[in-house]
């Protein structure tokens, strides 16, 4: 059922018969069109649940798990930390898994793109704020790194219709630098590591203002595009 007539397909230029009348090619080039359709917008709707996505949506749901242990006996037991980074290790790890397999095998979707900062965003936030509360972390820090965050994704949907600004080499190193910093306050350390942990948070901040910055640019440059293109047509 491609539509391509019988004849040019080494055929003999008859009509297929079928039960309720012969199929024409006008008929069997309209119902391939519209199938093709209704298929185009069943993978779309099935994509949503890929591989990746999914470790996205995992991603999020350790959140609230991540938060209970680390918060769990007053927020200083060394056991219940030890706990609470390995949720945080795994959040971490799907993060990393779940951007190699949308890459690898094409599952690259705009949910994917905007749910996957989301939830890398959600897990930091949990775990910097508690960290701050608990007294481990200056409020500054927390309050740089979640004003960045939050102004780069409210910045993603102002810009969205214009298209997406996807995470750059940048970003994926700040990524990493807040998650090894993040992860070693959790972890109740003492001695030298307690003051390694220090400059490794320190270079977190730097990528965190210096990226933001860079996002903001493509922001602005994507906006432009789009508001001409707009014009254009």
């Amino acid at each position: 059922m491609s539509g391509i007539p019988a004849s040019a397909a080494g055929g003999t230029g008859r009509a297929a018969s079928v039960p309720g009348g012969p199929v024409t090619a006008g008929s069997v080039t309209s119902g391939s069109v519209t199938g093709g359709k209704l298929g185009a917008v069943a993978v779309n709707q099935a994509s949503l649940w890929n591989i990746a996505n999914i470790l996205t949506m995992v991603r999020l749901v350790l959140v609230p798990g991540f938060v209970m242990l680390l918060l769990a006996d007053g927020g200083y037991d060394p056991i219940w930390r030890a706990w609470a980074w390995a949720a945080f290790a795994v959040a971490m790890i799907t993060d990393v898994f779940d951007g190699h397999l949308a890459r690898t095998y094409n599952l690259v979707t705009d949910f994917g793109k905007i749910a996957d900062p989301i939830a890398d965003k959600a897990i930091m936030a949990a775990g910097l704020i508690c960290l701050s509360g608990l007294g481990d972390l200056p409020w500054w820090v927390t309050g740089v790194i979640l004003f960045r965050e939050l102004g780069i994704t409210l910045m993603r949907f102002w810009v969205i219709r214009h298209g997406v600004i996807p995470a750059s080499r940048g970003g994926k190193m700040k990524t990493l630098a807040q998650g090894t910093a993040v992860g070693m306050y959790v972890l109740a350390l003492t001695g030298p590591l307690a003051t390694f942990r220090w400059w490794v948070m320190a270079v977190a901040v730097v990528l965190t203002v210096v990226t933001g910055l860079d996002y903001v640019r493509q922001a602005i440059v994507l906006r432009r595009a789009g508001l001409a293109a707009e014009r254009a047509a």
